[in-house]
């Protein structure tokens, strides 16, 4: 079965939105978890909002290393209510997303990769779709703008790996944690 992986960056206050106060962190570390990551997955799960700047932005891109190439070439599935059509090797998933993204996990290939995503990641978060989330904190306190995680997001995640950028960045690689008899219990009372 295919994987559903979040990997998203983050000021230390948790703010996602706009994340230009990134671009001082970035170093052969990052480039080299990007690069892995993309080639790791045969598809990309984006929200709109995220799918509409990409698309604005990466079919220009070139690079050495090809993964310009690899972004533009990978199949696209996008989470929208508006969205009817979609271009930039893109489809609209048709239905309800959490039974359209089951599906997808169902169908053989490799990882299904989300950048971004805020809303469709905490919408994943509660029909327990995602299999791991690769969070990129960034020395930066931001004060202000969109959280990944909000006051309705409650997850029991487990900690599974963890780095550090040569520029601060930590990863932190998370993965939901095994419900104990205790839990599962608790939930039926």
């Amino acid at each position: 079965m295919r994987k559903v992986i979040a990997a998203l960056y983050l000021s230390v206050d948790g703010v996602m939105e706009n994340p230009a106060w990134t671009m001082p962190y970035w170093d052969e570390d990052l480039a080299k978890l990007q690069h892995d990551l993309n080639f790791a997955s045969d598809a990309l799960l984006l929200g709109r909002v995220t799918y509409e700047g990409f698309a604005a932005a990466w079919p220009g891109m070139k690079d050495e290393d090809g993964f310009a190439d690899r972004m533009n070439s990978l199949p696209k599935f996008v989470a929208s209510r508006t969205l009817e059509t979609a271009e930039w090797n893109a489809s609209v998933l048709q239905g309800e997303v959490a039974q359209a993204v089951a599906q997808l996990k169902q169908l053989p290939g490799e990882n299904i990769l989300i950048y971004g995503s805020a809303e469709l990641v905490r919408y994943l978060l509660q029909h327990n779709l995602i299999d791991e989330y690769r969070l990129m904190v960034h020395p930066v306190v931001v004060g202000g703008g969109k959280r990944l995680f909000d006051d309705a997001s409650q997850a029991n995640l487990q900690l599974t790996d963890t780095q550090i950028t040569s520029t601060g960045v930590v990863v932190l690689t998370y993965r939901p944690a095994p419900k104990s008899a205790d839990s599962e219990g608790e939930e039926l009372a």
